[in-house]
């Protein structure tokens, strides 16, 4: 008799492996956005202070939370879960709706940004899932794919 197992949650470093390879490209993006910027200042650097440099700054924050919403929504996967075969789900493991994917990108600023907390808390939880997991009613699981011969 088969059995079907359920997909396991995602370890600390798998997650972290992720994280790495997307901030990578949300970074080159970054820079990307600043130089198509530097027509406007002449080739100067933006200012560091006044309005320029919040909008500057609110365009940073908006792109990175615009990345993952963008690929959470589109098939569950940023580029670099795809590459650690990780996959967001929701409870009943489709693609989770717009208002937990807000949810979940609001409560990962905290659950990593207290020094990890947030995300080690999955050694804590029977669940296995981070804050960000676990507020949003999301998981991250492992992506079993069949190898091709």
């Amino acid at each position: 008799m088969d059995m079907i197992s359920a997909p396991s949650s995602a370890g600390l470093i798998r997650r972290i492996g992720a994280l790495l390879y997307d901030w990578l490209l949300i970074i080159a993006i970054w820079f990307l956005q600043t130089a198509l910027l530097l027509p406007f200042t002449h080739g100067e650097a933006l200012p560091q202070e006044g309005l320029v440099h919040w909008l500057y700054v609110a365009m940073l924050y908006l792109t990175a939370l615009g990345f993952f919403l963008f690929f959470w929504r589109k098939n569950g996967q940023t580029l670099g879960m795809r590459a650690w075969q990780l996959r967001l789900v929701d409870a009943q493991g489709a693609t989770p709706a717009w208002p937990d994917l807000v949810r979940r990108a609001l409560w990962a600023i905290p659950s990593w940004g207290l020094g990890g907390l947030g995300v080690l808390w999955l050694y804590v939880d029977p669940s296995r899932r981070a804050w960000q997991d676990r507020f949003s009613h999301t998981r991250v699981v492992v992506e079993k794919r069949e190898r091709k011969t």
